[in-house]
């Protein structure tokens, strides 16, 4: 059967989207994925990596071919830009496909789109390329050089150089770029962790535990996750081991009421609500505690009421409601409020590659102003004795531990926790001594992630 669509001309359309229309990754290459998924795994295996790498390595890309075209890559149209990325990647990180196709194929495909008239271009640039990559010359300025090898923007690295040795910053970097298998919450509530092992190895997939908690695993050799059936019957969720780590710093015990203030997709709130119920299981009590999930939009409150479907949970609840304006309502009324809120992503660049390229030192001041607006409304649900755990996505001591600090400072009524018992003894190391955990990818086995457990002391 002739095919019908063409690899190169999909990935093509995708980084245009991303790229020129300002779509985010993750999103636009899961749809795009659905609708071909008639296409053999090989196929679309082609266009994740060809995009995924294009958009991980486009700072480095665009230097390179700034060396061989005459025509820098800021001038050029688009399509060719687009077109000249993808096959550059191709050169330099996929030695499965040769160097005279990836030509061919880029040539074909700038005809294909109207611009016959640079064939000769395209083709001169990408051979050029394909003969003089071993030579390309790197800055010789440690942190412009690091800037180009791992496509980072330089005021990223000048952020980050603030806090951590340029070693450090080269193994985060470097963690960014590596494949990893897809880390999943084994629910405790529907199954075992030996249990789903057996399951999805029957399934055809690779399985091994997280070293970090004992129900995390870690997953690869899947073709459509929502055809596995222990997917669909919510026996597992995707979910990163830094998340995972919340709810269990969090440690709700029965009865607890709790409320999660930005918590689409649901994750960290549908922990808890398991280990709520779980809870409440063992102790026997008639008292049943609660989880309210709220987030901002109606699109983002029906993602978490999906997830809460599919993983079968009645102790919880989603809401649409803004976490930055105060709920009189909810004053004083939760054993534990979980505010993991929107910050500049710092730590999860490996798993959207675009992000990057989005976040601007602009862009983070007006964050931290939203996390400590949205920290003054949520500490206030808080009841004494309670639980504020504060946590983001990301590595930038602005959004994190200075965040901490000002509010200890400005609500003396709340004291840091001791987070040391809740942690496998890899982490406790980690430990700041303020009492925080940062992880940091490739240094720890997460994504780049901050939690804070902040206390409400007793009232007198």
């Amino acid at each position: 059967m002739t095919k019908t669509v063409n690899e190169r001309e999909i990935v093509l359309e995708v980084l245009l989207e991303i790229t020129e229309n300002r779509q985010f990754s993750h999103i636009i290459l899961r749809d795009v994925l659905n609708k071909y998924q008639y296409l053999e795994k090989r196929d679309r295996a082609f266009i994740t990596r060809v995009v995924d790498g294009t958009l991980e390595h486009m700072i480095e890309i665009d230097y390179i071919l700034d060396q061989f075209s005459k025509v820098k890559v800021k001038k050029m149209k688009p399509v060719i830009r687009g077109i000249l990325r993808s096959a550059v990647y191709q050169l330099k990180y996929m030695d499965s496909v040769p160097d005279h196709a990836v030509c061919s194929e880029a040539v074909k495909l700038a005809v294909r789109k109207g611009f016959s008239g640079l064939r000769g271009y395209v083709n001169g640039v990408l051979r050029a390329v394909a003969r003089g990559l071993d030579r390309v010359e790197y800055p010789k300025d440690r942190m412009k050089e690091l800037s180009v090898r791992y496509s980072c923007p330089e005021w990223i690295l000048d952020l980050w150089q603030k806090t951590y040795e340029p070693d450090v910053i080269e193994v985060m970097l470097a963690d960014f770029q590596t494949e990893k298998p897809l880390t999943v919450r084994c629910c405790l509530n529907r199954t075992t962790p030996e249990l789903l092992k057996e399951e999805l190895g029957a399934e055809g997939l690779n399985v091994t535990q997280h070293p970090y908690l004992p129900y995390a695993l870690c997953i690869s050799g899947y073709d459509h996750l929502d055809e596995l059936d222990a997917f669909r019957n919510g026996l597992f969720t995707v979910q990163d081991i830094s998340s995972m780590l919340v709810s269990e710093i969090a440690d709700p015990r029965a009865g607890a009421e709790v409320i999660d203030v930005c918590a689409a997709p649901g994750g960290k709130a549908l922990h808890m609500a398991e280990k709520i119920l779980l809870a409440d299981e063992a102790s026997g009590t008639q008292t049943r505690g609660r989880v309210e999930a709220r987030d901002l939009t109606d699109v983002k409150v029906e993602l978490i009421r999906e997830n809460i479907s599919r993983m079968k949970l009645e102790n919880i609840s989603a809401v649409c409601m803004d976490a930055s304006v105060p709920d009189e309502a909810s004053v004083k009324k939760a054993d534990i409020v979980i505010a993991d809120l929107p910050c500049s992503g710092l730590g999860v660049i490996g798993k959207k590659p675009d992000l990057r390229y989005r976040a601007a030192p602009e862009g983070i001041e007006s964050l931290i102003r939203l996390q400590r607006q949205i920290l003054d409304c949520a500490q206030a649900y808080v009841k004494p004795g309670g639980t504020l755990v504060y946590s983001t996505c990301t590595v930038n001591p602005g959004e994190n531990e200075e965040n901490v600090y000002r509010f200890l400072e400005e609500h003396p009524e709340f004291r840091s926790a001791d987070i040391k018992d809740r942690l496998c003894e890899e982490l406790k190391g980690s430990v700041t001594d303020g009492g925080f955990l940062q992880l940091l990818p490739g240094i720890h086995q997460s994504d780049g992630f901050f939690i804070a457990k902040l206390i409400r002391k007793e009232e007198n």
